[in-house]
């Protein structure tokens, strides 16, 4: 059977009262009668209902975090960032993937409303009017990570995408390239389609270079995509010598395509990636990359959560972190 509050204030011989006010740590107890109570709870294994409480406030102290996929090393560093927040300010958390389909975000959706989370870290691809309309209609509140949504009407942490591509593609402009690649994540996606590709095509556009659609090669986010968005580019009559990726596992098939074929980098192709998840150590030679900061991201949205939940003032929802490039091995220094 199980402990209830009950058992343990018969136990200890005190109300349920006192037993509540030592549970939450309210320091309106004896000393004595704390160390009786708490010795009560460990010996009969008592564990506080979570949901009980969270009727009795009104708060479930819980987060739910809605993911696409948490095998993925872009989405894992995000989550790390969120539930390291949680934990300092003593929330719980409870983590779904949607795997990228909009039927599971919104199953998930309503499944953690239903669960009397507290708010929701909600991270997905493309964010459509569709969603904003069910998270508009949400009781609590929701704040979006490393996704966009152009309206601005839901919170959100970023980075500047398209300036970061815009970077990028100068770097390589700066050293005399102009046959310069992309390999670009899923273009129904507004951070690819809306952000980086407009980086792309500006920083072409400042050097005076033609945008030409065949230097633009679309993938998945994944290592075999990567392989074969770089034999599409090696197809070209005239063969891109720079390639900026859109995601470090993209970049892992792109470099490997390339040794694959007998070719070297940065000798005969200069890589620069995306992101600064840890994959980019793990090849050789080591990419050059943008640093997104997935922990703060991940960790600021958490934060600005926590300022919703709790009604406290929120002077700007849309935050946007600053974002730098990593000179490694994978370019010509």
């Amino acid at each position: 059977m199980n402990v209830t509050i009950y058992d343990v204030a018969r136990e200890a011989n005190v109300s349920m009262a006192t037993v509540s006010r030592v549970v939450n740590g309210n320091p309106n107890v004896k000393p004595v009668t704390r160390k009786k109570v708490l010795e009560v709870i460990d010996r009969l294994g008592y564990r506080p209902n979570a949901v009980a409480r969270g009727l009795a406030s009104k708060k479930t102290t819980t987060v739910g975090v809605i993911i696409p996929d948490i095998s993925s090393p872009f989405f894992a560093e995000l989550a790390r960032g969120i539930e390291d927040i949680a934990t300092m300010y003593k929330y719980n958390i409870i983590l779904s993937n949607s795997d990228q389909n909009k039927e599971k975000e919104f199953h998930l959706l309503n499944t953690m409303l239903g669960k009397q989370v507290d708010g929701i870290v909600f991270m997905g691809g493309n964010i459509t009017s569709e969603h904003v309309v069910e998270f508009e209609k949400s009781p609590v509140p929701i704040v979006l990570a490393g996704s966009i949504e152009e309206t601005g009407k839901v919170p959100s942490v970023n980075i500047d995408y398209e300036q970061a591509a815009f970077d990028a593609v100068q770097s390589f402009v700066e050293k005399g390239h102009k046959q310069i690649g992309m390999v670009i994540g899923p273009m129904q996606e507004p951070i690819n389609q809306e952000k980086k590709l407009n980086g792309y095509k500006r920083a072409l556009m400042e050097a005076d270079l033609n945008y030409e659609e065949d230097y633009v090669v679309e993938g998945d986010y994944t290592y075999d995509s990567g392989i074969e968005a770089f034999e599409k580019l090696l197809e070209l009559d005239t063969k891109p010598s720079a390639i900026f990726v859109g995601s470090d596992e993209m970049a892992l098939g792109v470099v490997h395509g390339a040794m694959d074929k007998g070719f070297r980098i940065p000798e005969d192709f200069e890589v620069i990636s995306s992101d600064n998840t840890r994959l980019s150590l793990m090849v050789r030679p080591q990419l050059t990359t943008v640093v997104q900061p997935l922990y703060d991201i991940g960790a600021v949205a958490m934060r600005l959560l926590t300022k919703y939940m709790n009604k406290e003032k929120v002077s700007d929802h849309t935050v946007i972190l600053p974002h730098r490039i990593e000179n490694r091995s994978s370019t010509k220094q």
